[in-house]
């Protein structure tokens, strides 16, 4: 195996293994568009719902130029499903998406949920406003190989 090889395939290993920590911070890939998932806080810590504002997912607009992000969605297995309404993404910019309630602003929106949505094993899948796949995270469970 050549040392590019070698580097080509430890980099497609390190992007197949799902996170076991809580805090998730997706690795780099090289299919990075202009938005991504860049790190997740799930799930939320404690029994009760005062805690899912600290239960949330990182959405990155790693280009220099904003994005319109009205209707895009934000997913988990289950379904649940958050939709960005008005939302333009800055450039260089990230926002955090919120389990619970709050007021929306330039770097914090709110699912306005009453219980937690992301479980110790779950992804978090982002689409945009045609339901194209755009990016997801995994965390917690086995490792497939």
């Amino acid at each position: 195996m050549t040392a590019v090889a070698a580097v080509a395939a430890a980099a497609v290993g390190a992007v197949a293994l799902p996170a076991a920590a809580a805090d998730h911070h997706p690795s780099p890939r090289a299919h990075h568009g202009t938005v991504y998932i860049s790190r997740v806080q799930a799930p939320a810590q404690g029994r009760d719902n005062r805690s899912l504002n600290r239960e949330w997912v990182d959405i990155t607009n790693g280009s220099r130029h904003s994005v319109n992000l009205d209707d895009w969605t934000l997913s988990d297995r289950d379904g649940h499903t958050y939709t960005f309404r008005h939302f333009r993404l800055e450039g260089r910019s990230t926002v955090r998406v919120h389990t619970g309630v709050g007021e929306d602003t330039r770097s914090d929106v709110f699912q306005d949920r009453h219980k937690s949505v992301w479980d110790r094993e779950d992804t978090a899948t982002l689409r945009n406003d045609h339901r194209r796949f755009v990016d997801d995270a995994s965390w917690g469970g086995r490792r497939h190989w």
